[in-house]
């Protein structure tokens, strides 16, 4: 690595006005160096317009960032490996070439950049199609291409605009292959989604942005740990009464009850069930999903809620 310190990006107060509209309201981020860092939030949520700024493509209305120790993140443009929302390759190259020719445009010579092409296409399960024209690619194929083209140079930066986007299963869990595998190279990875799954799987940190503010800072399970336990009791001979003796915001669901779990934990409780012979049949405690936890976190400002997703 070539910068100095643990962070890899940060930002403060970033501001963006589209017209009158502020469409990123005072951001502030801190990508820590050599980790996965998820960008999310509903579709319009400002988080396209937030990675433009932090790479230096459009500059911010307000606030400051740096970008591997640059207060110009142009300066460190060859680190850098970017995916745009906008995909985009020449069709009649080869995908060999198509690799080599984005790693040129960082500094790569084409020799390496052509001889490494075919390594990463082999470890990411398209060795088949090294010689394939991009026009002759699927969709999620030429997709990958275009991502390999972005790593292709090794950068210490990884920025990826919703990269899971019209991906099928396969080539999304190819994708978060590649996601850990340069982590686990030493690059930092910085990627947007709106798809809490991959999310759940693969960050380290994220933060959530919505109406162009961050809303949360921090891991996935401190997203989680922002809602309650929920539990799931089946009791095996119910009394009557048992109603009064659950969780006040217990609710029946055919024979089973679900309610959060109470504050000072579920063992007194299940000793009161026990000793009343309400018995248990059944007992699960589940925690709470990301998609959950960004529901309750971003409530009313986000103009579209994201589906969960696999």
């Amino acid at each position: 690595m070539s910068f100095d310190g643990e962070v890899a990006i940060s930002a403060t107060g970033m501001v963006k006005l589209f017209g009158e509209r502020r469409v990123v309201d005072g951001v502030d981020l801190s990508v820590p160096r050599g980790a996965i860092y998820g960008v999310l939030g509903p579709n319009g949520a400002g988080k396209t317009t937030t990675l433009r700024m932090l790479l230096g493509i459009i500059e911010p209305d307000g606030g400051s960032r740096t970008l591997l120790g640059h207060s110009a993140p142009r300066d460190a443009s060859d680190q850098v490996g970017y995916l745009p929302e906008e995909r985009g390759l020449y069709p009649a190259m080869k995908a060999r070439e198509a690799i080599a020719f984005m790693g040129a445009l960082r500094g790569l010579d084409w020799k390496t950049g052509r001889a490494r092409a075919v390594e990463l296409m082999e470890a990411a399960g398209l060795g088949h199609a090294v010689d394939e024209k991009i026009r002759k690619l699927s969709k999620g194929m030429a997709q990958l291409v275009q991502l390999l083209g972005a790593v292709v140079h090794r950068p210490d930066l990884l920025v990826l605009d919703e990269p899971f986007s019209g991906l099928d299963p396969v080539n999304q869990e190819r994708l978060e292959a590649l996601i850990n595998a340069e982590r686990d190279r030493g690059a930092t990875v910085l990627f947007s989604t709106h798809i809490m799954a991959h999310a759940e799987r693969v960050c380290d940190r994220l933060a959530i942005i919505a109406g162009g503010k961050r809303r949360f800072e921090g891991t996935v399970d401190d997203a989680r740990a922002t809602l309650p336990q929920r539990v799931r009791y089946r009791p095996s001979s119910p009394r009557p009464g048992i109603a009064d003796v659950l969780p006040a915001d217990a609710v029946a669901d055919g024979d089973e009850w679900r309610f959060a779990m109470p504050p000072q934990g579920i063992e007194r409780l299940l000793v009161t069930l026990i000793d009343r012979g309400d018995g248990i049949a059944g007992l699960s405690i589940e925690r709470p999903s990301l998609h959950d936890a960004f529901v309750r976190i971003v409530g009313g400002n986000g103009d579209a809620l994201p589906e969960p997703q696999a």
